[in-house]
């Protein structure tokens, strides 16, 4: 579907892993798009997705309402995908996900856009975790400001650069053996691309206004289960270790200091203590991929096209496993 000429989205966190795929998605759409991040110099790697002038970054900080009003101004529909997995410094859960989140819509209603915000399955004011609280609270203040708003959770996303799947794949290469934090934990992981075209979708105004749509993928799968598909796309056998939630609670302690895929936050324990995947609610009500229209990817069938790297022979398969 071809968006009307001249139409302005200006998405909010567009240049990350999940933003640079909405970004495709939009464009290939005919929008323009203002992508509104605290680093502009830094999403260059966007403008080859659009034609010359269709995709522009501006800097914004939700810390600053002026700046947030100035990368909306004459935008028609507003896309926030901005989230955080640890917090650091400054950067909260609350201040990014419901602060955020809030500051973001109270702009969006000023100006009468439309607005498709990004949430995750999992979203619950009275979790332990302190993201899915801050994701509670930044659906609570998206409503609040502008109730047709379009609100889209996505179970756990996996795709080229994430940091699920690479995580594993990495300590894999390394390590003989895996420790397993909620081994029997169900998920049901979407592929980054098809979320993508949901927001496309949501932007194109497809979604029921006022409704929360939930994105998983075909399968649900355990913790374990998903770990041995990863071991089996990078041919690597590794034994693996379940760790009881009270060790691993103890472990992360230490381990939220550690750096890159070593690192595991006692936020995370707790994420990993409730299951991650589409109820039975939003599946009757339609409010799904496939309520869409959109048949979802599996990991089976997208992981080998990034995961080779991590793989002994590289892009050539093997028989072994190593």
């Amino acid at each position: 579907m071809a968006a009307p000429i001249d139409t302005l989205v200006t998405v909010f966190g567009g240049s990350g892993f999940l933003g640079r795929h909405v970004v495709r998605a939009l464009v290939k759409r005919d929008y323009r798009v203002r992508v509104a991040v605290r680093r502009p110099e830094l999403a260059g790697h966007l403008q080859p997705l659009g034609k010359v002038g269709q995709i522009h970054a501006v800097q914004a900080n939700l810390r600053y309402p002026a700046s947030i009003k100035a990368a909306i101004r004459d935008a028609s529909i507003v896309v926030n995908l901005v989230g955080i997995l640890t917090e650091s410094g400054k950067q909260s859960f609350d201040a990014v996900q419901a602060q955020g989140a809030a500051a973001i819509a109270q702009a969006a209603a000023e100006v009468g856009a439309r607005m498709v915000h990004v949430s995750a399955i999992g979203a619950d004011e009275n979790s332990e975790s302190g993201y899915a609280r801050a994701k509670a609270a930044g659906e609570q203040a998206v409503r609040a400001a502008v109730p047709s708003a379009s609100i889209l959770r996505p179970s756990v996303v996996f795709g080229p650069e994430d940091q699920f799947t690479n995580r594993f794949a990495s300590l894999a290469r390394i390590a003989p053996v895996l420790p397993l934090f909620g081994a029997d934990t169900k998920m049901q992981p979407v592929y980054v691309g098809d979320v993508a075209t949901a927001v496309a979708d949501a932007v194109d105004g497809k979604t029921k206004a006022g409704a929360t749509y939930e994105l998983g993928g075909p399968e649900v799968l355990t913790m374990r289960e998903i770990v041995e598909i990863i071991l089996a796309t990078i041919e690597r056998k590794r034994t693996l270790l379940p760790v009881p939630f009270g060790i691993a609670k103890l472990q992360a302690m230490v381990l939220q200091f550690a750096p890159g895929a070593l690192k595991l936050t006692p936020d995370q324990v707790a994420l990993l203590r409730v299951d991650n995947v589409v109820s039975e609610a939003a599946k009757a009500a339609g409010l799904t991929l496939e309520g869409l229209g959109i048949a979802p990817d599996s990991l089976e069938a997208i992981a080998p096209q990034y995961l080779w790297m991590y793989r002994a022979t590289g892009q050539f398969a093997h028989n072994g496993a190593h």
